[in-house]
């Protein structure tokens, strides 16, 4: 087991080595910060039944997202009115994000879904910890 086995802060810019799926599985904070480095960043995330991420785009990096528990519906398209793909999403699949393209991913379960994702630039500040969507859409560093 890592020495880092369930230590939700960023573990940034120096060596980290974790159990991605566990750690996921365990975080029960609606976005938690867990390394970001120069140029990529990884969250863990716990979306309530009927949460969803928030629909939102990137403009200058592309995403990966793996879902790692539950049942959730991944929408995007060119613009925010305009989600034209929509694939539903489970344990194991993997959901890639082109920079530019609106997305959001709705819990459709009955349990919540933990995922987690990449961002290469990173996305949110060091250390971020979003115990609720509510509380990261107050977030003042949020861009979206």
């Amino acid at each position: 087991m890592s020495k880092y086995a369930h230590v939700y802060n960023d573990q940034g810019k120096k060596p980290f080595v974790l159990d991605i799926e566990k750690e996921t599985i365990g975080n029960t904070n609606f976005r938690t910060t867990m390394w970001t480095g120069e140029y990529l960043q990884m969250t863990v995330m716990d979306i309530p039944v009927g949460g969803d991420i928030g629909l939102e785009v990137h403009d200058d990096h592309d995403q990966f997202l793996r879902v790692e528990q539950g049942k959730g519906l991944c929408q995007m398209g060119p613009a925010e009115n305009d989600l034209s793909f929509e694939a539903n999403v489970s344990d194991d699949w993997a959901i890639f994000v082109p920079a530019g393209t609106w997305h959001n991913i709705t819990n459709t379960g009955d349990e919540p879904l933990k995922l987690y994702t990449i961002y290469a630039a990173p996305d949110h500040v060091a250390g971020t910890v979003h115990a609720t969507a509510e509380d990261a859409a107050n977030d003042p560093n949020e861009q979206h």
